[in-house]
Parts: C-alpha cells; structure tokens; sequence
C-alpha cells in the first residue's frame, strides 16, 4: 500500500504526539483539520493506522519483574497450537503472546509483581499449559531500545 509524503508527514506527527488533537496533528504537519481528519479516517479504512493505545509503565504500578518465555510445543499433537494458544490467553500476567516459525513456537511475555508472585504464576499457571515440550525462561533487566516506528 502506498502512502504520500503528506501521509508521511501526518503519520510522524501522530507518533511524536500521540494524545494530540486532530487539530493539533493538522497543524503540526500543516494540513487543515478537515484534511488531517480525512486522511487520517483513510488511513485506518485501509489497515495502516490501526489504533492508539496507552502505554503503561507496569513498574511504577508495582510490576517489577518481566520475563519473555520461549516455548517449543510438542507438535505430535495437531491441536497442540490451538490448545496451547487458548489456554495461554486465560493468563492475565500475560502481556503478550506471540507465535513464530523456528526452533522456538511460542514466545509469552510474562509479568509478575516481584519474584515470589512469578514463581507462583510460573507453577501454577505456567507449567501447567498443555504441550510444553521445552521452555525456556528470559529475565528481563532493561529497555536499551523500544522503538514504536519505523523512519516515514
């Protein structure tokens, strides 16, 4: 799908400020706000911008540890992904759950308020997903790089 410069411009404006205004977009990136308004509606007709959402700092909520698990599923079972995904998506710790092509099937991003509550959720809610043939746990330490965008 092909975007113009103005859509370019529009789009980078939306991710330097997110909680703007239409009429704060369409001035950023000098657009009238019928125009801005416009184009904005057709970028989300056509898939492109999908949405805005907040994004929360889950440690200063009290969420202070984080963990990416890698999982291999035993895929002798044809049902293995779907039963697997279902009940994966029952786990409110989760904050992602994402699937891959590879050695690994199954990536989970997992947190947990300090590690006495991530072992309980690993024990109770974790080891106990169906299909788990190898699973590999990794402590998350720090954001080097989070980036939301792409250069437009």
């Amino acid at each position: 799908m092909q975007i113009d410069d103005t859509d370019r411009r529009l789009l980078r404006q939306l991710l330097a400020a997110p909680e703007a205004s239409t009429a704060q977009l369409a001035a950023a990136a000098a657009l009238t706000e019928a125009t801005c308004w416009r184009r904005l509606e057709r970028l989300r007709a056509r898939g492109i911008l999908r949405g805005q959402h907040a994004v929360i700092n889950w440690r200063a909520l009290g969420w202070a540890v984080e963990v990416s698990l890698r999982i291999t599923l035993d895929k002798t079972n044809p049902r293995a992904f779907d039963e697997f995904l279902a009940a994966a998506r029952n786990v409110p710790e989760l904050l992602e759950i994402q699937t891959f092509l590879g050695r690994v099937d199954v990536r989970l991003n997992l947190i947990a308020r300090d590690m006495s509550h991530y072992q309980q959720v690993y024990r109770d809610r974790i080891l106990t997903l169906p299909h788990i043939a190898d699973l590999e746990a990794l402590m998350h330490l720090s954001d080097i790089r989070h980036a939301e965008s792409l250069p437009l």
